[in-house]
Order: C-alpha cells, then sequence, then structure tokens
C-alpha cells in the first residue's frame, strides 16, 4: 500500500499537470490559431493569397515542429528563465510546452480550416464578405468540430511532453514517475502514474469527441 506521504504527493503531481497541461494548451492556441489562419488565408488557394508569407511561416512552424521536444526543453532554458526566472518546476515547464505545441496546434488549425467547403467560401466572397468577416463567420464556425477534435489531440500531445519535462527538473505526475518510480526501482509508483495519465488522456478524449459530435451540423442527432 501507498503511505499517506506518497498519495499526497501523487495528488500534488496531478494538481500540477493539469494546470501545466491546461495553460499550456490555452496560450499554445492563443498563439497557434492566428497563426494556422494566417498560413490557411495565404495559401495558394486562400483568399487572401501571399507565397512569400506563407512560405516564411511555414518553415519556421516547420522548424519548430521537427525539433524533438527533450532536445527543444534543453535548448531554450536561457528564454525559459528570462520568462519565468527559473527552469525548474512546473510554471518553468509551460514555456517549452507552449513553443512546442504552439507550431502542432497552428497546423491542425490550418488543416481543419482546409476542411471547410470551397462553395461556403465561396458564395460569401460572392456577397461582399471581407476577408476577416469570411474568418469569423464562415471558416471558424464551419471548421468548428474538427478544431475541437484537433484540441483533444493537442492536450493529449501537451500531456505527453509534460511528463517528458520530468527528465530536466519539470514538476507533475511524469517527475513523480521518474525520480520515484524509475529511479528508486519503485514499480507501483511507476505503475500508478502511467494510469492516473491514461485515465486523464482519455477522459480529455471523451469529452473532446462528445463536444465536437454535438456541435457537427452535418450529424443528424
Amino acid at each position: 500500500m501507498l503511505s499517506s506521504g506518497m498519495i499526497q504527493t501523487l495528488l500534488t503531481g496531478l494538481f500540477e499537470t493539469l494546470y501545466m497541461v491546461v495553460v499550456s494548451t490555452a496560450a499554445a492556441y492563443a498563439i497557434g490559431i492566428p497563426v494556422g489562419i494566417v498560413l490557411h488565408v495565404t495559401s495558394e488557394n486562400g483568399i487572401c493569397r501571399n507565397k512569400l508569407v506563407n512560405k516564411i511561416l511555414g518553415a519556421v512552424v516547420n522548424f519548430l515542429r521537427s525539433v524533438p521536444f527533450i532536445v527543444l526543453l534543453v535548448a531554450i532554458l536561457p528564454f525559459t528563465r528570462a520568462v519565468v526566472g527559473t527552469t525548474i518546476g512546473s510554471t518553468a515547464t509551460i514555456v517549452p510546452l507552449v513553443v512546442a505545441a504552439a507550431p502542432f496546434v497552428a497546423r491542425m488549425v490550418e488543416s481543419s480550416l482546409k476542411e471547410v467547403d470551397v462553395g461556403v467560401v465561396e458564395a460569401a466572397e460572392s456577397m461582399g464578405s471581407s476577408p476577416m468577416q469570411i474568418v469569423w463567420k464562415v471558416l471558424l464556425p464551419e471548421a468548428k468540430p474538427s478544431l475541437i477534435v484537433g484540441s483533444a489531440i493537442t492536450i493529449t500531445t501537451i500531456l505527453g511532453y509534460s511528463a517528458m519535462a520530468g527528465f530536466t527538473g519539470g514538476g507533475g505526475l511524469g517527475a513523480i514517475a521518474i525520480n520515484y518510480g524509475y529511479y528508486r526501482y519503485d514499480d507501483q509508483v511507476m505503475l500508478i502514474t502511467v494510469l492516473i495519465l491514461v485515465v486523464i488522456v482519455q477522459i480529455f478524449q471523451e469529452v473532446g469527441m462528445r463536444i465536437a459530435f454535438k456541435t457537427d451540423k452535418r450529424i443528424k442527432k
């Protein structure tokens, strides 16, 4: 049986993990949604075609996405320290999580917007809608179900990243699994932390899919 101290440690780790995931996801979407929109509207078939902007922004996004998270986490330690004043703990881990997740979100948003029926966009253009109106009143509402599914995938990805951050002093369940399970050869702690992470993933995934189903007007309820 686990001691009361370990149970408290696991509860603290759970709170830290949820804190990192929720804040990182919100910040990543605050950055990723505008970037994804710009990538889509400046593409070859976009409503504001701009090859130069699309290529430069796409190259930056692809570069950040191609760097393994554990390498990125270490590489931007000076930036993390400059932003939050430390490189250890759950708050410090949020910085590299956002840097890693924002490009992923941007591509997810771009992909979701590409799924919108071209005819709907052309109809809006023919009625004199401005590009901004098309984005906010046509593209985003039409892509909402896909965006919600993408958010569930993003949260799962960020959760996995947060666990990896335990190797470099990050907080949360990942740090507990490494410090108490791996280094101390405690299989019970390792198994429990893994199970908690699996449950969290299942909850986020199920909630995301249910919301997407309810908001998809193409599906007859």
